[in-house]
């Protein structure tokens, strides 16, 4: 474990996704000591578990500056959990909206458990920031990405543990489109390239077709989502890569 103070220490949770690939980077970026949390939950595909070794490996060959922080990969392993939603996440079903008008995609407590699991790692390895990719502004209507609920979980945490976690969300009030952004301003066309080659987010597991954004099924919420901001970004200039 490293030496280092524990206040440039983070734990990342990290699916594979764009959003967790950049704030990988991201914490990379501001902290001396970086270590990684998946959760195996029991969705539909494995890719994005498998995608998250393919991430970690091009980081370490391609950015020099970030390899020696980068530290372990711990997988949690959470399949009871993801058999109680019955999700369209964990079951082959159709995407569509509930009758709460949230898409069937959300995991109901999904990010509430995964950071009460991770800050039980945190707490034995000193790592006192929480890093995810929750956002507000793209967020699909999900009730645990908004930052009044991590606020208050961030309280539960260090009041039931007496600790001083941070979680930090640098993706909160970000589009997709600013989420390219960051990735262009943090690693440039290097990282903007790891982000479309080796990132997964399409919720049908579709690694076949290789979009400009990337690969998926150029279907599915995710990369519908994924695409309008690439193209909204591209509109835009690539103003993470101008300057």
């Amino acid at each position: 474990m490293s030496d280092q103070p524990s206040s440039s220490r983070a734990l990342v949770l990290f699916s594979g996704g764009q959003d967790s690939s950049v704030c990988l980077a991201w914490a990379l970026s501001r902290h001396d000591h970086v270590e990684t949390v998946g959760f195996d939950y029991g969705q539909r595909h494995a890719v994005e578990m498998e995608q998250r070794a393919v991430v970690r490996a091009a980081i370490l060959r391609d950015f020099p500056q970030w390899a020696g922080k980068l530290g372990e990969d711990h997988v949690l392993e959470m399949r009871g959990f993801g058999q109680i939603g019955e999700t369209a996440m964990t079951r082959e079903r159709e995407f569509e909206l509930t009758e709460k008008g949230l898409p069937n995609t959300y995991v109901p407590g999904r990010n509430l458990v995964f950071l009460t699991y991770a800050a039980a790692l945190a707490d034995r390895r000193r790592l006192p920031a929480l890093v995810g990719g929750m956002c507000e502004t793209d967020f699909s209507g999900y009730p645990d990405c908004r930052r009044a609920t991590l606020d208050a979980l961030q309280a539960a945490l260090n009041l039931g543990m007496a600790q001083d976690f941070v979680i930090e969300t640098p993706l909160m009030w970000l589009t997709k489109a600013q989420t390219w952004e960051l990735a262009a301003s943090l690693g440039g066309p290097a990282l903007v390239e790891l982000i479309v080659e080796d990132s997964h987010t399409c919720y049908r597991g579709e690694r076949g077709e290789r979009h400009a954004w990337g690969h998926g099924c150029g279907r599915c919420p995710a990369c519908d989502l994924r695409r309008k901001g690439w193209d909204e970004w591209v509109a835009a200039g690539r103003p993470g890569l101008a300057s």
